[in-house]
């Protein structure tokens, strides 16, 4: 069970370290990392970052290499910004849940059939309340057209 104390630190070591990598860190390896989390241990002396990469496995695999050759530059950046009396070893680890969400949505796509252009999907009941009956049976005062207008 994480304490608030350990949760507000692992916020603020994954806003030092995202920012970090994001401005700072000149590694090639390192491209399209995200920090999607930090686990802070009871102890605060260690902590694994969990981050996402885009790309193919080999690309993920040389990310995390280039982030632990980092480690010790983004540890020195923690230190800087965060009070702390230990700064804590950072070990990193991919974050598998972006990927799981891109192949759910996939799956999805393919069991509830054709999408739009923008990606979402037509549902019968988005079908239903496009008709043209549907908008000659809408109250009066529900006009088609007055919606826009009120933005404008």
């Amino acid at each position: 069970m994480s304490t608030r104390r350990q949760l507000k630190a692992a916020e603020a070591v994954r806003e030092v370290v995202s920012m970090a990598i994001l401005t700072e860190v000149r590694d090639p390896r390192v491209r399209d990392v995200t920090v999607t989390g930090v686990e802070m241990d009871a102890d605060m002396r260690s902590a694994i970052v969990h981050v996402s990469v885009m790309g193919d496995e080999a690309k993920q695999k040389l990310a995390l290499r280039g982030l632990a050759n980092s480690a010790g530059f983004l540890q020195s950046r923690i230190a800087d910004r965060i009070e702390t009396r230990y700064t804590p070893r950072l070990s990193f680890e991919l974050d598998g849940g972006v990927k799981k969400s891109l192949e759910i949505a996939r799956v999805l796509a393919e069991v509830l059939g054709p999408t739009v252009g923008d990606g979402s999907v037509v549902t019968p009941v988005d079908a239903q309340t496009e008709s043209p009956e549907l908008r000659r049976n809408a109250p009066a005062d529900e006009a088609p057209g007055e919606d826009v207008q009120e933005q404008a």
